[in-house]
């Protein structure tokens, strides 16, 4: 498809190598929730050199995030680049419908340079069974559901954020997605690890659950100038 080749052009361009050990010096991101509140000093977090941020905007069909749109304002007003995500129901209700729940409630993206494209958080079931009673082939299903509806309104296909275990259980290590959706691997550890089939490099790793800003701690593969074309669409 047109936009995925031209997505794969830019590659070489906004982002480096695959990450290596402990490789943190790209520019440093947090993404924050409803547990981290509606009072986090943003100021102070740009001023401790986060660059970027995702907010839980949406989970399943029911549930906004009470402190999006607060959260959302003030790393604006901070000067971050930011983005929404959505945390996946695929047992509640379909691909399709929790995009379009997302993308009325703070998911969309625009080309202003300041909006990351919308992050679909899909990952172990907080509730039941892992794979929320899907077989692989009907997980890859959902998330192309869920991928080509956001892509159909905003023109960007969303970013995955997964765990390579819970990819390979739940989707077969699908490589599906490698060609259009940008990857936020997460792994708690002094090096990335393996990650999932298809994709040749993460864009964004999440590396940790705690630090000295609010939420998770995230680094982006690239440079300042890298993020700014993700954001740019460019």
């Amino acid at each position: 498809m047109v936009k995925s080749l031209l997505f794969l052009s830019l590659l070489p361009a906004v982002l480096a190598a695959p990450f290596e050990p402990r490789q943190l010096d790209g520019p440093k991101g947090i993404d924050v929730s409803n547990f981290q509140g509606s009072d986090i000093n943003w100021s102070s977090v740009a001023a401790n050199g986060i660059s970027f941020v995702f907010i839980k905007a949406t989970e399943g069909t029911t549930f906004l995030d009470p402190d999006f749109s607060v959260n959302y304002e003030g790393a604006t007003n901070a000067g971050l680049i930011r983005g929404g995500y959505h945390f996946a129901h695929p047992d509640s209700s379909s691909g399709a419908d929790q995009a379009n729940y997302f993308l009325a409630h703070g998911g969309g993206w625009s080309a202003d340079g300041i909006t990351l494209p919308g992050m679909l958080d899909i990952e172990y079931n907080p509730d039941g069974a892992e794979c929320y009673g899907l077989s692989a082939s009907g997980m890859v299903s959902w998330i192309e559901d869920f991928s080509n509806t956001y892509e159909s309104h905003t023109g960007r296909y969303p970013i995955i954020y997964t765990t390579t275990d819970w990819w390979t259980t739940c989707t077969g290590n699908s490589a599906a997605f490698a060609d259009n959706n940008p990857l936020f691997i997460a792994r708690y550890a002094s090096t990335i690890g393996t990650i999932p089939a298809g994709w040749p490099f993460a864009t964004f790793w999440q590396y940790a659950d705690s630090g000295p800003n609010p939420g998770d701690q995230d680094v982006f593969n690239g440079d300042a100038t890298g993020l700014s074309k993700i954001a740019k669409g460019s």
